[in-house]
């Protein structure tokens, strides 16, 4: 905890410098084990990660205390409370365009400075098939990592980067050789609060079938028992491919099309309940009609309380970005457009809209440079973030947690 807490240029030589960290560290360990037993649990869950990780090679009951899954809940709850009190929360940017790909986490505040850069997993790089995973979505520190592009490529990987250790999830039950020809539609990561549990949750359609109708399949992975399941199959739709998860309320949200009762389709949002296990429909504005030239991205909103929506059309006769937030949860009349966006710069080029930031702003990367931007909605003014889309798109909020430190099955690297 000592080596991040000092800020500016020593005068100490690195030598030095860690030689002092090491003492202050011996003598605030020795203060800690001269303190009543009852009471050093209260004292660690307001240390930060690194400190205790250290922590854990004091002596046995500090190890046991901090690797209990009580005192790593606590220790959580804690962490997102003093996230919002001090307005700390981080964002995760994932680099996919360089030869190699790497991860760092930014500060969502005015300036969005570099917090860290993370280590990936050299044994995961080992198991690709791919040139990388992709990130699909976090929650709570949890990172979900997957490599499903291809026939027979089924790697999906729980990661916790604060801790560096990851989990390997065995394959699905629905793959090619058994199920034949189908789409992997979407996959997310959820809490379930009633089971104290995440779970992993898959959707695919199978294609080919008899009516002529995709069926789509749900499955889930539970990380408490270590295996999948499988869901009763979804009424006739079609779920959106999702790159980035939406999580919102315990529940995962995917764009999706379904039919009418007049054979026509329809856009909705398929919302599933992590802790109840059950689908339900969410409308999209009633105003959005089914248009091949229209691309659409979900969202959560900025207060994360809700769904926000990015329709973006780039075509001969109409250029635009719509921005919606549906501002009361679950409320298809609640749908608000919040803005709308025609080309902008000299080139007249459309960005594209990535996510909103905490403050309500939203992400957005230039067409013409690739740089990320941040846009004000009430002053419509933008703001370059000195990120470039080529050095990483954000993918989720991040928490720093202690998660998957009390699994037997976790790999440490």
């Amino acid at each position: 905890m000592w080596d991040d807490c000092y800020e500016g240029k020593s005068l100490l030589s690195p030598e030095s410098t860690s030689k002092l960290c090491l003492s202050i560290t011996h003598v605030f360990q020795n203060w800690l084990k001269s303190l009543p037993e009852e009471i050093i649990p209260t004292i660690l869950i307001r240390l930060p990660i690194k400190s205790l990780i250290r922590f854990t090679s004091v002596c046995k009951s500090w190890r046991s205390t901090i690797k209990d899954p009580s005192f790593i809940r606590t220790h959580l709850t804690h962490t997102l409370n003093l996230n919002d009190q001090n307005a700390t929360h981080l964002i995760l940017l994932h680099n996919y365009g360089s030869k190699e790909d790497s991860y760092s986490l930014y500060y969502d505040n005015n300036e969005v400075s570099q917090y860290c850069s993370i280590e990936f997993p050299i044994g995961l790089k080992n198991r690709m098939t791919n040139s990388c995973f992709r990130v699909v979505g976090t929650c709570d520190g949890l990172v979900l990592l997957a490599e499903d592009l291809g026939n027979e490529a089924y790697n999906f990987v729980i990661w916790n980067p604060s801790i560096r250790t990851y989990v390997i999830l065995p394959k699905p039950s629905v793959r090619f050789s058994t199920h034949g020809k189908y789409e992997a539609n979407s996959i997310g990561l959820g809490y379930d609060a009633i089971g104290n549990d995440y779970k992993v949750v898959r959707v695919t359609s199978l294609l080919d079938q008899p009516d002529h109708y995709p069926r789509t399949l749900v499955q889930y992975y539970s990380l408490s028992t270590g295996s999948w399941g499988m869901l009763r199959p979804l009424p006739p739709c079609v779920v959106h491919k999702s790159r980035v998860q939406v999580l919102v309320n315990g529940a995962l949200h995917w764009l999706a099309l379904r039919w009418t009762d007049d054979r026509q389709m329809k856009y909705l949002v398929m919302a599933f309940d992590v802790g109840g296990q059950s689908f339900r429909e969410i409308m999209l504005p009633e105003s959005l009609k089914l248009d091949a030239s229209l691309e659409l991205r979900l969202c959560v909103s900025g207060d994360r309380k809700s769904i926000g929506l990015f329709v973006r059309c780039k075509s001969e006769t109409n250029c635009f970005l719509d921005i919606w937030v549906m501002k009361e949860y679950c409320v298809e009349k609640s749908w608000t457009k919040l803005m709308i966006l025609t080309p902008q710069g000299p080139k007249r080029s459309l960005p594209k809209a990535l996510c909103f930031r905490r403050s309500g702003e939203v992400v957005l990367v230039l067409e013409d440079d690739h740089e990320l931007v941040s846009l004000d909605i009430v002053s419509k003014q933008f703001k370059n973030l000195g990120i470039s889309s080529d050095q990483g798109c954000p993918v989720g909020s991040y928490e720093e947690t202690l998660l998957l430190l009390d699994r037997k099955d976790a790999i440490s690297y």
